[in-house]
């Protein structure tokens, strides 16, 4: 990085400076949403009992990106539904199973 004193490009410096602070961070959440999603898709698939727990860590990770502006908050709320409907979805599998065994 090069010396701060008063030169032209000092206001050009510290704007990359702040690109780079808030990029790192902005990785960093989009990271943890990727994680928190695909542990709640896996759950789902494997019918398990900790999925409610999952959706609700991967909701929070969602809504503070959103809070931060990482992503648009509608692009928040349209991730939490899918997430909510997937679960659902998995949720009335064992359920078809077990009345389709009945019959």
């Amino acid at each position: 990085m090069a010396k701060l004193k008063t030169g032209r490009h000092t206001g050009a410096l510290k704007a990359q400076r702040q690109a780079e602070k808030r990029n790192s961070q902005n990785k960093g959440l989009m990271k943890k949403v990727r994680v928190t999603t695909k542990k709640v898709l896996a759950a789902v698939k494997a019918e398990s009992a900790t999925v409610a727990e999952d959706l609700k860590l991967a909701a929070s990770s969602i809504d503070k990106a959103a809070k931060k502006k990482t992503i648009h908050w509608k692009t928040a709320a349209r991730k939490k539904s899918r997430l909510a409907k997937a679960v659902n979805k998995g949720a009335e599998a064992p359920a078809k199973k077990a009345a389709a065994k009945a019959k």
